[in-house]
């Protein structure tokens, strides 16, 4: 049993490290290489087809070959992929640009909790009373955020009392404030996309029921009733046509490089969601009225419908949150942010069976019968499609949700650090103070255009 456990450990290690560091790997693009901006969506299209077309094959050919050639047959056959896949990515290394490790982000967010808490009895610091870096090199990745109004509580990381030695953990820089503001700013993106990860487990958890009662056979072949198949391909057909085809077209329609931004994407990937949820309902209510009524089976593609569209939704979300963690997060963190689009899917796989629990305690008190909707092994007398109609409901409450936090989210704003100009500010004296006034006039300057621009679209 050990040994199984240490098995599955690795398993789900092996799984997790390819994905978390997609930025710290490819360097997708950076400033000294501006046109590659626009290849950001792309890449992630890629990166999630090339996810489904390998889970196409492993439930499929290598299902296949395990059931009917023996188990080792098929484990042969997995590690020869993922050999191959080593000797791709090293054929590919000299074609990298893998950024020098810096800090902990982790840390770096753990330093500024710890001195916001140490600071707490501190009255919220003026802007020109913040901590700011002495030196162009100190900044990291060449890039300066500018000072945000918004958690000003957090601002108290980055005051230093008097008589008191800068240090790690006494005082944190504004810049290293402001990137713990922005992780805070996209929590709530992460946590309205829980609940479209929850209704995955359910579907994949359900949906392998119901197949137990439905026709699953074409034509001479028998199809596993817990076959995830059908969603895989659907996005391993759509993800190009939506790429090569779809996207030039809403290019020239909305001008957006990408077609549309990353949260409109991720929004209309909730919206679909609720659709997926309403129409299970009304293919299970099918189901049951023909088998009880007709002892008949309906054909077992009947799921097909809202699991593709469920697979659809898949391919606007988790593409739109990666791509909206690698451009919004700070550039020493986008590592760590990236993580995030796969830390809501945990979370909503984690939650569903707690959901169904509730969800069968409250039901069961309030029907008549003294039974939740979901309770029992017959699930001719359970009410799985009013259960599957409340996760629409909920569904549309989340969107609405997602939409308010979506308008209140301030997209990130960083500004290149022209190091000659320091360097020279600094040669003519004064290098902390020319680069403090450098630093203050350039956010000021910053600031103030935003400003302007907002002005502008008021009027």
């Amino acid at each position: 049993m050990a040994i199984d456990y240490s098995k599955r450990g690795q398993m789900v290690m092996n799984s997790s490290f390819p994905k978390f560091p997609i930025k710290s790997l490819t360097s997708l693009s950076d400033d000294k290489h501006p046109e590659e901006h626009k290849q950001i969506a792309t890449f992630f299209n890629l990166f999630l087809l090339s996810i489904t077309i390998g889970a196409s094959i492993g439930v499929t050919f290598v299902v296949y070959v395990s059931s009917h050639l023996g188990w080792d047959k098929g484990f042969s056959i997995s590690m020869s992929c993922a050999f191959v896949g080593l000797v791709c990515l090293a054929l590919g290394k000299p074609f990298y640009r893998v950024r020098i490790p810096g800090e902990s982000p982790s840390l770096r967010v753990l330093q500024v909790l710890v001195v916001t808490v140490k600071n707490w009895r501190v009255d919220v610091p003026n802007s020109d009373e913040l901590y700011s870096l002495r030196d162009c090199k100190s900044l990291p990745n060449g890039e300066l955020i500018p000072h945000s109004n918004q958690f000003r509580l957090l601002d108290k990381a980055a005051f230093l009392p008097k008589g008191t030695e800068a240090g790690k953990w006494r005082v944190c820089s504004v810049m290293q404030v402001e990137e713990v503001k922005i992780l805070t700013r996209m929590m709530p993106i992460i946590l309205s996309t829980i609940l479209m990860n929850t209704c995955l487990a359910q579907l994949q958890t359900f949906s392998a029921q119901q197949g137990t009662i439905m026709n699953t056979h074409i034509h001479r072949f028998d199809v596993p009733s817990t076959s995830i198949l059908i969603p895989l391909v659907f996005m391993s057909l759509l993800i190009p046509v939506y790429e090569f085809a779809l996207v030039p077209i809403l290019r020239k329609i909305t001008g957006h490089p990408n077609s549309i931004t990353h949260l409109q994407r991720v929004g209309v990937g909730l919206v679909l969601s609720a659709i997926s949820m309403g129409i299970a309902g009304i293919i299970e209510v099918k189901r049951k009225h023909e088998f009880i009524h007709h002892n008949h089976r309906i054909s077992l593609f009947w799921l097909s419908f809202h699991y593709a569209i469920f697979g659809i939704t898949d391919m606007f979300t988790l593409v739109g949150l990666l791509e909206f963690f690698y451009k919004e997060a700070p550039a020493g963190m986008r590592s760590l942010s990236t993580s995030f689009s796969w830390l809501s899917l945990s979370i909503g796989y984690y939650l569903s069976t707690a959901f169904v629990e509730l969800i069968n305690l409250v039901t069961g008190k309030l029907s008549k019968s003294k039974t939740g909707w979901l309770e029992g092994r017959d699930m001719n007398k359970s009410h799985l499609e009013r259960f599957y109609w409340f996760l629409a409901v909920l569904n549309i409450l989340n969107f609405v949700n997602y939409v308010f936090w979506a308008k209140w989210y301030k997209y990130k704003t960083d500004v290149p650090i022209d190091e000659e100009m320091l360097l020279k500010s600094s040669q003519a004296g004064g290098a902390d103070q020319s680069l403090s006034a450098t630093t203050t006039t350039t956010t000021t300057s910053f600031i103030s255009k935003n400003q302007e621009q907002e002005d502008q679209r008021k009027n």
